[in-house]
Protein backbone atom coordinates (compact mmCIF):
# COMPACT_ATOMS: atom_id res chain seq x y z
CA UNK A 1 0.00 0.00 0.00
CA UNK A 2 1.30 3.83 -1.02
CA UNK A 3 1.33 6.46 1.57
CA UNK A 4 -1.13 7.84 -0.86
CA UNK A 5 -4.05 5.41 0.15
CA UNK A 6 -2.96 5.25 3.64
CA UNK A 7 -5.86 6.62 5.35
CA UNK A 8 -5.48 8.45 9.28
CA UNK A 9 -4.16 6.02 11.52
CA UNK A 10 -4.14 3.06 8.96
CA UNK A 11 -3.20 0.05 10.73
CA UNK A 12 -1.34 -1.63 7.16
CA UNK A 13 -2.69 -4.21 5.17
CA UNK A 14 0.77 -6.28 6.92
CA UNK A 15 -1.38 -5.91 10.42
CA UNK A 16 -3.42 -8.82 11.78
CA UNK A 17 -6.27 -5.93 12.63
CA UNK A 18 -6.16 -4.91 8.77
CA UNK A 19 -9.98 -3.99 8.02
CA UNK A 20 -10.85 -5.01 11.44
CA UNK A 21 -9.43 -1.12 13.27
CA UNK A 22 -11.49 1.24 14.40
CA UNK A 23 -9.88 3.72 11.95
CA UNK A 24 -11.25 0.96 9.49
CA UNK A 25 -14.59 1.95 9.45
CA UNK A 26 -16.24 3.28 6.26
CA UNK A 27 -12.82 3.37 4.28
CA UNK A 28 -13.47 1.69 0.87
CA UNK A 29 -11.07 -0.87 1.48
CA UNK A 30 -12.20 -2.11 4.39
CA UNK A 31 -13.69 -5.52 3.06
CA UNK A 32 -10.70 -5.98 1.09
CA UNK A 33 -7.77 -5.42 3.87
CA UNK A 34 -10.19 -7.80 6.13
CA UNK A 35 -10.23 -10.48 3.46
CA UNK A 36 -6.15 -10.00 3.14
CA UNK A 37 -6.87 -9.75 -0.62
CA UNK A 38 -4.93 -6.21 0.12
CA UNK A 39 -5.75 -2.85 -2.08
CA UNK A 40 -5.65 -1.87 -5.91
CA UNK A 41 -3.75 1.42 -6.92
CA UNK A 42 -6.74 4.20 -7.75
CA UNK A 43 -7.64 3.93 -11.31
CA UNK A 44 -8.16 7.80 -11.07
CA UNK A 45 -5.01 9.12 -9.77
CA UNK A 46 -3.10 8.63 -12.95
CA UNK A 47 -6.16 11.16 -14.49
CA UNK A 48 -5.92 13.54 -11.25
CA UNK A 49 -2.45 14.14 -11.26
CA UNK A 50 -2.55 15.10 -14.94
CA UNK A 51 -5.27 17.18 -14.65
CA UNK A 52 -3.60 18.96 -11.44
CA UNK A 53 -0.43 19.26 -13.19
CA UNK A 54 -0.32 23.28 -13.02
CA UNK A 55 -1.71 23.51 -9.78
CA UNK A 56 0.76 25.72 -7.06
CA UNK A 57 -1.30 25.58 -3.88
CA UNK A 58 -4.45 23.41 -2.30
CA UNK A 59 -5.86 25.01 0.62
CA UNK A 60 -8.75 23.21 2.08
CA UNK A 61 -11.01 25.39 4.35
CA UNK A 62 -12.13 22.97 7.18
CA UNK A 63 -14.12 23.54 10.51
CA UNK A 64 -15.56 20.43 12.33
CA UNK A 65 -18.44 22.12 13.50
CA UNK A 66 -21.40 23.58 11.09
CA UNK A 67 -22.35 27.12 11.72
CA UNK A 68 -18.73 28.78 12.35
CA UNK A 69 -18.53 30.95 8.68
CA UNK A 70 -16.33 28.05 6.68
CA UNK A 71 -17.89 28.35 3.88
CA UNK A 72 -18.11 32.50 3.82
CA UNK A 73 -14.22 32.43 4.60
CA UNK A 74 -13.71 30.04 1.52
CA UNK A 75 -15.63 32.20 -0.34
CA UNK A 76 -14.01 35.69 0.87
CA UNK A 77 -10.50 33.99 0.97
CA UNK A 78 -10.94 33.31 -3.12
CA UNK A 79 -12.11 36.85 -3.91
CA UNK A 80 -9.32 38.52 -1.97
CA UNK A 81 -6.57 36.23 -3.76
CA UNK A 82 -8.31 36.59 -6.86
CA UNK A 83 -7.97 40.80 -6.00
CA UNK A 84 -4.35 40.11 -5.79
CA UNK A 85 -4.35 41.08 -2.05
CA UNK A 86 -1.26 38.86 -1.77
CA UNK A 87 0.84 39.94 -4.33
CA UNK A 88 2.84 43.39 -4.92
CA UNK A 89 1.57 46.30 -6.92
CA UNK A 90 2.11 45.99 -10.57
CA UNK A 91 1.98 42.33 -10.42
CA UNK A 92 -0.59 40.28 -12.21
CA UNK A 93 -3.40 39.20 -10.43
CA UNK A 94 -3.14 35.17 -9.34
CA UNK A 95 -5.41 32.81 -11.00
CA UNK A 96 -8.03 31.31 -8.51
CA UNK A 97 -10.83 28.48 -8.13
CA UNK A 98 -12.95 27.08 -5.72
CA UNK A 99 -14.45 23.75 -5.34
CA UNK A 100 -17.33 23.37 -3.21
CA UNK A 101 -16.89 19.87 -1.56
CA UNK A 102 -19.79 20.19 0.73
CA UNK A 103 -21.98 18.02 -1.46
CA UNK A 104 -25.12 17.88 0.27
CA UNK A 105 -24.87 21.44 1.64
CA UNK A 106 -23.46 23.43 -1.05
CA UNK A 107 -23.23 27.40 -0.57
CA UNK A 108 -20.50 28.55 -2.84
CA UNK A 109 -22.86 29.22 -5.56
CA UNK A 110 -24.82 31.22 -3.43
CA UNK A 111 -22.02 33.20 -1.74
CA UNK A 112 -20.43 34.24 -5.03
CA UNK A 113 -23.91 35.24 -6.42
CA UNK A 114 -23.54 32.53 -9.34
CA UNK A 115 -26.40 30.55 -8.06
CA UNK A 116 -28.28 30.48 -11.53
CA UNK A 117 -25.21 29.38 -13.76
CA UNK A 118 -24.82 26.01 -15.25
CA UNK A 119 -21.93 24.02 -15.81
CA UNK A 120 -21.58 22.86 -19.26
CA UNK A 121 -19.36 19.74 -20.81
CA UNK A 122 -16.83 20.29 -23.65
CA UNK A 123 -13.88 18.44 -24.94
CA UNK A 124 -11.58 19.23 -22.15
CA UNK A 125 -13.83 18.30 -19.57
CA UNK A 126 -16.54 19.97 -17.71
CA UNK A 127 -15.88 24.16 -17.82
CA UNK A 128 -16.42 25.85 -14.30
CA UNK A 129 -18.85 28.79 -13.65
CA UNK A 130 -16.47 32.31 -13.85
CA UNK A 131 -17.15 34.86 -11.31
CA UNK A 132 -14.20 36.79 -12.77
CA UNK A 133 -11.80 36.10 -15.36
CA UNK A 134 -9.16 34.74 -12.80
CA UNK A 135 -11.64 33.64 -10.50
CA UNK A 136 -14.05 30.00 -11.32
CA UNK A 137 -16.20 28.00 -8.83
CA UNK A 138 -17.26 24.29 -9.39
CA UNK A 139 -20.41 22.93 -7.10
CA UNK A 140 -22.94 20.04 -7.39
CA UNK A 141 -25.24 23.45 -6.62
CA UNK A 142 -24.66 24.38 -10.56
CA UNK A 143 -26.15 21.10 -11.49
CA UNK A 144 -29.57 20.54 -9.54
CA UNK A 145 -32.79 21.50 -11.25
CA UNK A 146 -33.99 23.52 -8.09
CA UNK A 147 -32.19 25.38 -5.45
CA UNK A 148 -34.02 23.79 -2.97
CA UNK A 149 -33.93 20.30 -3.91
CA UNK A 150 -31.74 17.75 -1.15
CA UNK A 151 -29.57 15.48 -1.73
CA UNK A 152 -29.43 12.55 0.31
CA UNK A 153 -26.47 10.38 -0.92
CA UNK A 154 -24.36 7.70 0.47
CA UNK A 155 -20.94 8.28 1.20
CA UNK A 156 -19.95 6.45 -1.95
CA UNK A 157 -21.68 8.39 -3.95
CA UNK A 158 -20.57 11.57 -2.93
CA UNK A 159 -16.69 10.64 -2.88
CA UNK A 160 -17.57 9.57 -6.79
CA UNK A 161 -18.70 13.22 -7.62
CA UNK A 162 -15.46 15.00 -5.63
CA UNK A 163 -13.56 12.38 -7.64
CA UNK A 164 -15.45 13.00 -11.06
CA UNK A 165 -14.54 17.28 -9.96
CA UNK A 166 -10.79 16.43 -9.45
CA UNK A 167 -10.57 14.22 -12.61
CA UNK A 168 -12.84 15.63 -15.33
CA UNK A 169 -13.27 19.70 -14.42
CA UNK A 170 -11.09 22.05 -16.91
CA UNK A 171 -9.84 24.35 -14.75
CA UNK A 172 -7.14 25.49 -17.52
CA UNK A 173 -3.47 25.25 -18.01
CA UNK A 174 -2.15 27.10 -14.52
CA UNK A 175 -3.62 27.58 -11.01
CA UNK A 176 -2.08 29.79 -8.35
CA UNK A 177 -5.35 28.46 -6.20
CA UNK A 178 -7.30 26.22 -5.94
CA UNK A 179 -9.79 26.38 -2.66
CA UNK A 180 -11.33 23.41 -0.92
CA UNK A 181 -14.37 24.24 0.95
CA UNK A 182 -14.57 20.83 2.47
CA UNK A 183 -18.06 19.92 4.83
CA UNK A 184 -18.51 19.92 8.34
CA UNK A 185 -16.89 16.97 10.01
CA UNK A 186 -14.23 14.48 9.16
CA UNK A 187 -15.88 11.86 7.12
CA UNK A 188 -15.82 10.19 3.58
CA UNK A 189 -15.11 13.00 1.71
CA UNK A 190 -11.98 14.42 4.05
CA UNK A 191 -10.71 10.94 3.33
CA UNK A 192 -11.15 10.87 0.06
CA UNK A 193 -9.97 14.06 -0.91
CA UNK A 194 -6.79 14.26 1.33
CA UNK A 195 -5.74 10.32 -0.62
CA UNK A 196 -6.68 11.50 -4.38
CA UNK A 197 -4.39 14.66 -3.98
CA UNK A 198 -0.95 13.16 -1.16
CA UNK A 199 1.71 13.05 -3.06
CA UNK A 200 -0.01 15.07 -6.52
CA UNK A 201 -0.52 18.91 -5.09
CA UNK A 202 0.94 20.62 -2.51
CA UNK A 203 -2.00 20.80 0.27
CA UNK A 204 -2.44 22.36 3.36
CA UNK A 205 -5.59 22.84 5.76
CA UNK A 206 -7.11 26.25 7.01
CA UNK A 207 -9.14 25.34 10.47
CA UNK A 208 -11.92 28.00 10.93
CA UNK A 209 -13.30 27.87 14.57
CA UNK A 210 -15.21 30.16 16.89
CA UNK A 211 -14.08 30.99 20.68
CA UNK A 212 -16.71 29.25 22.39
CA UNK A 213 -15.21 25.99 24.12
CA UNK A 214 -18.29 23.73 22.45
CA UNK A 215 -16.68 25.21 18.91
CA UNK A 216 -13.08 24.31 19.93
CA UNK A 217 -14.35 20.60 20.98
CA UNK A 218 -14.83 20.02 17.65
CA UNK A 219 -11.80 22.55 16.36
CA UNK A 220 -9.59 20.16 18.35
CA UNK A 221 -11.10 16.90 16.49
CA UNK A 222 -10.51 18.97 13.08
CA UNK A 223 -6.53 19.37 14.14
CA UNK A 224 -6.07 15.68 15.31
CA UNK A 225 -7.89 14.49 11.49
CA UNK A 226 -5.02 16.57 9.65
CA UNK A 227 -2.44 15.54 12.20
CA UNK A 228 -3.35 11.95 11.58
CA UNK A 229 -3.91 12.70 7.85
CA UNK A 230 -0.49 13.87 7.48
CA UNK A 231 -2.65 17.55 5.82
CA UNK A 232 -0.10 20.28 6.74
CA UNK A 233 -2.02 22.85 8.94
CA UNK A 234 -1.28 26.60 7.70
CA UNK A 235 -3.32 27.83 10.99
CA UNK A 236 -6.19 28.50 12.85
CA UNK A 237 -8.34 31.96 12.29
CA UNK A 238 -11.18 32.48 15.03
CA UNK A 239 -14.38 33.94 13.36
CA UNK A 240 -16.79 35.60 14.72
CA UNK A 241 -14.47 37.06 17.18
CA UNK A 242 -15.79 40.06 18.52
CA UNK A 243 -18.26 42.87 18.10
CA UNK A 244 -17.33 46.56 17.18
CA UNK A 245 -20.12 49.04 18.30
CA UNK A 246 -19.77 51.85 15.34
CA UNK A 247 -21.24 54.10 17.26
CA UNK A 248 -19.06 54.02 20.56
CA UNK A 249 -16.28 51.96 19.51
CA UNK A 250 -17.04 49.29 22.25
CA UNK A 251 -15.73 46.01 21.60
CA UNK A 252 -17.85 43.27 22.61
CA UNK A 253 -17.13 39.24 22.95
CA UNK A 254 -20.47 38.28 21.62
CA UNK A 255 -18.64 33.90 22.05
CA UNK A 256 -17.15 34.94 24.84
CA UNK A 257 -14.26 32.22 25.63
CA UNK A 258 -13.73 30.40 28.28
CA UNK A 259 -10.61 28.18 27.91
CA UNK A 260 -8.85 31.16 25.95
CA UNK A 261 -10.35 30.70 22.61
CA UNK A 262 -8.54 29.63 19.85
CA UNK A 263 -5.39 31.55 20.08
CA UNK A 264 -4.60 29.22 23.44
CA UNK A 265 -5.32 26.07 21.79
CA UNK A 266 -3.36 26.87 18.84
CA UNK A 267 -0.74 27.42 21.31
CA UNK A 268 -1.18 23.60 23.50
CA UNK A 269 -1.16 22.09 19.73
CA UNK A 270 1.91 24.14 18.08
CA UNK A 271 0.33 25.47 15.33
CA UNK A 272 -0.14 29.15 13.74
CA UNK A 273 -2.57 31.28 15.25
CA UNK A 274 -3.62 33.76 12.20
CA UNK A 275 -6.09 36.07 13.45
CA UNK A 276 -9.62 36.91 14.08
CA UNK A 277 -12.38 38.07 11.68
CA UNK A 278 -15.11 40.03 13.61
CA UNK A 279 -18.27 39.81 13.47
CA UNK A 280 -19.49 42.75 11.18
CA UNK A 281 -22.35 43.51 9.78
CA UNK A 282 -20.99 44.46 6.45
CA UNK A 283 -19.03 40.93 5.54
CA UNK A 284 -22.82 39.35 6.80
CA UNK A 285 -24.83 41.87 3.90
CA UNK A 286 -21.77 41.00 1.47
CA UNK A 287 -22.46 37.33 2.14
CA UNK A 288 -26.05 37.56 1.69
CA UNK A 289 -25.49 39.62 -1.58
CA UNK A 290 -22.93 36.95 -2.82
CA UNK A 291 -20.56 39.99 -3.11
CA UNK A 292 -17.16 40.63 -2.15
CA UNK A 293 -16.31 42.49 0.91
CA UNK A 294 -13.51 44.00 -0.78
CA UNK A 295 -16.19 46.39 -2.49
CA UNK A 296 -16.35 47.85 0.88
CA UNK A 297 -14.16 49.42 3.87
CA UNK A 298 -14.49 47.66 6.90
CA UNK A 299 -13.01 45.60 9.75
CA UNK A 300 -13.85 42.41 8.26
CA UNK A 301 -12.22 42.73 4.73
CA UNK A 302 -9.17 44.14 6.20
CA UNK A 303 -9.35 40.72 8.91
CA UNK A 304 -9.62 38.30 5.68
CA UNK A 305 -7.08 40.19 3.67
CA UNK A 306 -4.39 39.51 6.20
CA UNK A 307 -5.65 36.22 6.70
CA UNK A 308 -5.00 35.84 2.57
CA UNK A 309 -1.04 37.45 3.48
CA UNK A 310 -1.15 35.31 6.61
CA UNK A 311 -1.69 32.15 4.31
CA UNK A 312 0.82 32.95 1.55
CA UNK A 313 3.37 33.83 3.30
CA UNK A 314 3.38 30.74 5.54
CA UNK A 315 2.45 28.14 2.76
CA UNK A 316 5.98 27.40 1.27
CA UNK A 317 6.99 26.80 4.88
CA UNK A 318 4.49 23.98 5.18
CA UNK A 319 4.76 21.91 2.08
CA UNK A 320 8.28 22.15 -1.06
CA UNK A 321 7.34 24.16 -4.03
CA UNK A 322 8.40 21.90 -6.73
CA UNK A 323 6.90 23.87 -9.41
CA UNK A 324 8.97 26.93 -8.77
CA UNK A 325 7.45 30.23 -8.69
CA UNK A 326 5.40 31.63 -11.77
CA UNK A 327 7.25 35.39 -12.65
CA UNK A 328 4.75 38.07 -11.89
Amino acid sequence: MTEATIPPACPGTASEQAGKASACYGCPNQLRCASGEGVKADPDREAIQTRLAGVRHVLFVVANKGGCGKSAIAAQLAQAFASGVTVDAGCEEPDVAILDADVTGPSIPHLLSISEEEVHQSGTGWQPVYVRENLAAMSIGFMLPSKNDAIAWRGARKTGLLKQFLRDVDWGEHLDWLIIDMPPGTSDEHITLSQALSGIARVAALIVATPQELALLDARKQVSFCQRARIPIVGVVENMSFYTCRNCGHREEIFSPTTGGVQVMCSQHNIPFLGRIPLDPVLMRACERGESVQKYECPARDAINQLAREIASSFSMLCNDTHGDKSR
